[in-house]
């Protein structure tokens, strides 16, 4: 079995009240890691971080807004000195904002919000969280960007572009910070509540959807790779995992046996 060599990391989990944050914190405590929850929802996170430690695990609960600068900052100080230290940042807060709708029809403020939460929530939880993470002997910072950092799909103009430009701000902050290793994962169809609720699909639907589909859990794992020191030469990269899907050719293809 690879060890991870996660036992003891403090990590810092924004987004991690539920979907595919709450399911890195479950991976990451499993490690050994100190998990530090960050939500806007107060009831969601507090009732994890119960969990988790019910479980004897170590973990925090933080209440916090992504958008808001002020109260990452704070956030994030207390995370690092929950454990004296602080040494991966996750960030996994995002909303899909609007589904089946073109430019003419998005208003202004919901453009403003996707990116405020995709794009700008990054950027707030690195401004704050990189002082500390190079201070770490294995300081890592992974993001949750998506396939749509580089594939459009209909209808979802502002969270491809606020993933785009997640994809860069994570390219951006590696040259910037060499001290530490800033990677993103991009994924495909990831079965969470928000993807759900964006396709109109029930767990059964989702379970027999006729694309596949990624558990979360196989997500984590990705999640916790990149973090870990394991995967040290990887800095700047964008994981993508999508099955194989954006290596293929748009023309008709052949089937082959085997």
């Amino acid at each position: 079995m690879l060890d991870l060599l996660l036992n003891g990391a403090s990590v810092l989990i924004t987004g991690g009240a539920s979907g595919i944050g709450a399911v890195c914190a479950e991976a990451f405590a499993r490690q050994g890691a100190a998990v530090a929850l960050l939500d806007r929802d107060a009831d969601n996170v507090e009732a994890k971080v119960v969990a988790l430690r019910a479980r004897g695990h170590d973990a925090l609960a933080l209440v916090a807004d992504v958008t808001d600068d002020a109260a990452m900052a704070l956030a994030v100080n207390q995370a690092a000195r929950w454990r004296g230290r602080l040494d991966i940042l996750v960030c996994c807060a995002g909303i899909s904002g609007p589904v089946g709708r073109t430019a003419p029809d998005i208003a202004p403020a919901e453009w403003a919000q996707v990116m405020a939460v995709n794009l700008g929530g990054v950027f707030h939880a690195a401004r704050h969280a990189l002082p500390l993470l190079e201070t770490s002997a294995h300081g890592s910072m992974v993001v949750l960007a998506s396939d749509s950092s580089f594939v459009a799909y209909p209808g979802m103009a502002p969270y491809s572009a606020a993933k785009g430009g997640v994809l860069m701000l994570t390219r951006a902050l590696a040259v910037d910070h060499p001290r530490v290793r800033v990677n993103c994962v991009c994924p495909s169809v990831v079965d969470t509540p928000m993807s759900r609720t964006d396709l109109g699909m029930d767990a059964v639907q989702m379970a027999e959807a006729p694309f596949p589909v990624i558990a979360p859990a196989q997500l984590a794992n990705h999640v916790l790779f990149l973090a870990s020191p394991v995967s040290a030469p990887m800095n700047g990269a964008a994981l993508i995992v999508d099955f194989g899907y954006m290596a293929r050719p748009s023309f008709p293809q052949p089937e082959f046996g085997g």
